[in-house]
């Protein structure tokens, strides 16, 4: 069965069209489509602290081409949903009301444990988890959402103020990282092994260039990121490793994001396996279908 979703991130906005199954009793999401516009939403309210007129325009055309692509596939169902950007925005009811104005398309605005729990269930799927424990990160450019699983039992999720654009333009409080630490030794026994499972644009680039073919990257390899990257310019990251212009930027500070992670809470390794937001949201639309129909 095919479902379209739409998550409109801090950094871009993405659209889903995915063939949404079930195998052995687990949901799988397999792209058929994935198109993404690099709205930089957060640029606007991390620095002004609002979406200008100009960005709410790009969201209106943004819509408007899902719409056209979305016809095509005839999905079954639909959803779209903002993060930190839209939710953190002083105009966020203004620019929802203009989107449903224009477009018809009722955006809905998640909330950090929402948006967690989404990214979880999605990455829950994917992955041979060889330890009891499961931490699931989701660090995007306004907020990082981290989920904490015990024998497959959920014991806590924490959305933090710490994204890669905040970290561009220095709004991440002291606070906020000192809050990070302190869940992470709460949550956890950091002598013990943790899967690590990560989503993101951001870690699954770093997993590309510096990591594994497995899809993961060690601490040491995030470290080794953080160093060659910083020796380049913005143009030279763009043309020596092949990054977007959107990505070349917002990718170093996501390297040292994870790097903290790691190393307050004594993590070996990320585990990348290529999901996001979006996915889940999929996997949300399906379950909701089964539910309803049967």
């Amino acid at each position: 069965m095919i479902f379209a979703a739409v998550d409109i991130g801090s950094n871009a906005g993405r659209l889903l069209i995915a063939h949404v199954f079930e195998k052995r009793n687990q949901i799988y999401a397999s792209k058929i489509a994935l198109v993404r516009v690099p709205l930089r939403l957060g640029m606007d309210v991390f620095e002004k602290g609002y979406i200008s007129d100009e960005k709410i325009d790009m969201l209106i055309k943004t819509f408007k081409a899902y719409e056209l692509i979305k016809d095509i596939y005839k999905p079954i169902d639909f959803t779209a949903c903002a993060t930190a950007a839209i939710r953190e925005s002083k105009n966020k009811e203004q620019v929802l009301e203009i989107i449903k104005k224009e477009t018809g398309i009722k955006l809905k605005v998640l909330d950090g444990l929402e948006e967690a729990e989404i990214v979880s269930h999605a990455n829950n799927i994917y992955v041979n988890k060889i330890h009891d424990d499961t931490l699931y990160i989701d660090v995007g450019g306004g907020s990082t959402e981290m989920s904490y699983f015990k024998k497959e039992k959920f014991i806590s999720s924490q959305s933090f103020q710490i994204g890669t654009i905040k970290y561009l333009f220095d709004q991440v409080e002291n606070s906020e990282w000192l809050r990070l630490k302190e869940w992470l030794e709460t949550v956890r026994d950091t002598k013990q092994k943790v899967n690590c499972i990560c989503s993101g644009g951001n870690i699954s680039k770093l997993t590309d260039l510096f990591g594994n073919k497995d899809n993961t990257i060690t601490r040491t390899q995030i470290k080794f990121a953080v160093g060659e990257l910083e020796k380049h310019s913005y143009e030279e990251r763009i043309e020596r490793f092949t990054l977007r212009p959107d990505r070349a930027d917002v990718i170093i500070p996501a390297a040292k994001i994870f790097n903290n992670i790691m190393k307050w809470g004594n993590i070996e390794y990320l585990i990348a396996p290529q999901l996001g937001l979006v996915d889940g949201l999929a996997i949300e639309l399906y379950k909701k279908y089964k539910k309803e129909n049967g």
